[in-house]
């Protein structure tokens, strides 16, 4: 596919077709690089915890970090050591 080079405010950019940018997955932001003399654009990887560590937070902050399950716990899990 050709596409033109538009100027955008000082800088300058592609219009990407929005079918193209969903079949490569492509939401709100993209990782660019260049190699081999091409510019490359692809999805960013986002952590599978990502975020983890703020919702602790608040559910701490709420006391809302009970057992969901306590009836599942193992007999004699409060005498081991961590």
């Amino acid at each position: 596919m050709k596409t033109v080079i538009r100027k955008i405010g000082n800088s300058q950019g592609i219009l990407i077709p929005k079918p193209v940018l969903a079949e490569v997955g492509f939401e709100d932001e993209a990782v660019m690089t260049v190699e081999d003399h091409a510019l490359v654009l692809r999805p960013v990887k986002h952590s599978p915890r990502e975020g983890w560590s703020e919702a602790s937070r608040r559910l701490a902050e709420h006391s809302d970090d009970a057992l969901a399950w306590p009836e599942f716990a193992k007999v004699g899990d409060e005498q081991l050591e961590w």
